[in-house]
């Protein structure tokens, strides 16, 4: 059993927004083990203009109120490359895996199907493979991340990983063990 994890860090909530940069983990949830075959780039934002993704002034004021280390981290530009090559990296990556999970509904995967439609690149994904940690983590008496001290808050890669390892112990919590 392989499972995913992918986070965005993006510049709107919409399906439609620029995502600055992605982070994807592969995982067993039933198990302790490390999260592998980690991926994680940034896609040029220049790129998506044409394909009229969306920004928000509000989140780029919320983006003004985080560490400036994520804030940087995040608009650098450096390395970034195009919406096509950053859609057949995650589709190569996706190869294998069993379940795909995002930190909520109607964000992170929903944005990236979005990205998939508008370039008519096949999602490498089924509806039914979708998951999402954010409701799985409200499950538990606490939220896993938090137990796991999370550092580097909005590091797409980082909270991925993050991710991972909260719904590994929350499957152990919840005794959802196969």
């Amino acid at each position: 059993m392989m499972h995913g994890m992918i986070d965005l860090e993006t510049l709107d909530t919409k399906p439609s927004c620029v995502v600055l940069s992605l982070g994807a983990i592969k995982f067993d949830p039933t198990s302790n083990t490390e999260p592998h075959s980690e991926l994680y780039f940034k896609v040029c934002v220049d790129d998506q203009d044409r394909l009229g993704r969306t920004t928000s002034d509000s989140t780029i004021e919320w983006w003004g109120k985080q560490e400036a280390k994520a804030r940087d981290e995040a608009f650098d530009q450096t390395g970034a490359i195009s919406v096509e090559e950053a859609l057949k990296r995650l589709s190569k990556w996706s190869v294998g895996v069993d379940t795909i999970w995002g930190q909520g509904y109607g964000f992170d995967l929903t944005i990236l199907e979005d990205m998939y439609r508008s370039t008519d690149t096949p999602i490498p994904w089924q509806f039914w493979q979708v998951k999402d940690a954010r409701t799985l983590f409200g499950c538990c008496k606490t939220d896993p991340r938090k137990l796991l001290g999370q550092t580097d808050l909005h590091n797409a890669l980082a909270d991925a990983y993050f991710q991972a390892r909260g719904v590994q112990l929350a499957y152990k919590e919840l005794g959802v063990l196969r």
